[in-house]
């Protein structure tokens, strides 16, 4: 939660703003570990409802640290003053609990904390390597061009995520409306049919009797039903947040069929991304690797970028390092390479991820493709088991009316 304080500083400068802190004393300690002396500490409810779990917390968009990082740059390269700089981004953000964030960096830099670490307390908005990459930029004089290469590097990787959500809306709408057709369907239409049929003494279709038998399983059970697919999804959820079950569920959505590839070559071009903009600012490359494995997302190819990591400490190239893991396609192994042996790993990495972005497009298309056609053939065969099931029983009526 916030923490609004007043205090002063070593030079008697009296300084205010928010500190975001787990508690009262670990805000206090944090403000006096900056070398401030606290007049006044106490909760907030400006960013964050006090009390509210850090699992309820507002996060930063990653459109607000895109646009953040090209202000911010543009007001740095404008000659204007780092701190300057985020009040006016401050005043800018409508995300309240980003301008909280905000707020507590400009306190840590006016107690003389870098930027770097300011950033590395937010860890809602900026991650490891974010982080890191502004530590670079400080240390080598390059802080607005770190901040645009990062700026560039988000903005290609929630392009792709964009496009992967758009692609799965039309499918989730159309089976909502499916099975809410569908419902009112039996639950409105068919029992009125039903009671009249059988008042006239007929005998119902077979597939009449299945749709009725379905129909009365699920109202008599259906609750059970449903509390069983809930017991699951938990149990399985669980499952998935221990070690074992992140391992396989990330294993599972790499080699999945059909869009186990297309999460593949999405993973390595964010792979290739990081480790140009992290090898263009001149860090070490086992230090690159070991970023660029926390920020990949999936714990299959963490493992594989760790070791890959040791085995170069250990005097191995890149290349040859990488090849033993499948997770790594032949196209960028080879194109490391010839990047290793040209002295041009950047460039050659860009490539390799220019290429596997096309690819990605080329297969979310393709999915979207098969995905129209086959949710036109489930909705219809259901549509024609629904009709089916209502009318013969209707024209069946009217011959025993006839009758």
């Amino acid at each position: 939660m916030y923490y609004e304080y007043i205090g002063y500083t070593a030079d008697r400068r009296v300084v205010k703003g928010k500190i975001d802190a787990a508690g009262e004393k670990e805000a206090g300690d944090r403000l006096a570990s900056n070398g401030y002396q606290i007049l006044s500490l106490k909760a907030s409810g400006g960013a964050a409802i006090t009390g509210m779990p850090a699992l309820f917390e507002r996060r930063a968009k990653p459109e607000e640290i895109i646009m953040f990082s090209r202000q911010l740059a543009l007001l740095l390269e404008s000659g204007v003053g780092i701190v300057q700089s985020l009040d006016l981004l401050k005043v800018q953000t409508t995300n309240k609990a980003f301008a909280g964030m905000l707020d507590t960096i400009i306190s840590d830099l006016r107690a003389g904390s870098p930027l770097s670490v300011a950033l590395d307390k937010q860890p809602r908005a900026f991650n490891k390597m974010y982080c890191k990459m502004i530590a670079v930029g400080e240390q080598t004089g390059q802080l607005e061009s770190v901040l645009r290469n990062l700026a560039s590097y988000a903005e290609q990787s929630t392009a792709a995520m964009r496009k992967i959500r758009q692609a799965m809306t039309y499918p989730i709408i159309v089976i909502i409306l499916a099975i809410c057709v569908g419902f009112l369907a039996v639950t409105f239409i068919l029992p009125p049919i039903m009671d009249m049929f059988k008042s006239l003494g007929g005998k119902l279709p077979l597939i009449t009797q299945i749709l009725i038998s379905f129909v009365g399983f699920m109202g008599n059970y259906g609750i059970f039903v449903m509390l069983a697919v809930v017991a699951l999804c938990i149990l399985v959820y669980m499952y998935t947040r221990t070690p074992d079950g992140t391992l396989q569920k990330d294993r599972f959505l790499l080699y999945m069929p059909v869009l186990g590839r297309l999460n593949l070559i999405n993973t390595l071009a964010r792979i290739c991304r990081s480790i140009t903009i992290l090898f263009r600012s001149g860090l070490p490359l086992p230090e690159i690797l070991k970023l660029t494995a926390e920020s990949s997302g999936n714990k299959v190819v963490f493992n594989a970028l760790m070791e890959v990591e040791q085995d170069i400490i250990k005097g191995e190239g890149l290349a040859s390092a990488m090849r033993r893991h499948p997770e790594f396609l032949p196209l960028m192994v080879e194109m490391t390479r010839v990047g290793e042996e040209t002295g041009n790993l950047d460039n050659t990495l860009t490539i390799v991820a220019d290429s596997f972005e096309i690819e990605a497009t080329d297969k979310l298309q393709t999915i979207l493709g098969m995905i129209e056609p086959a949710m036109t053939i489930i909705i219809g065969l259901g549509v024609a088991f629904l009709a089916l099931s209502i009318f013969i029983p209707i024209y069946s009526s009217m011959s025993l009316i006839g009758k």
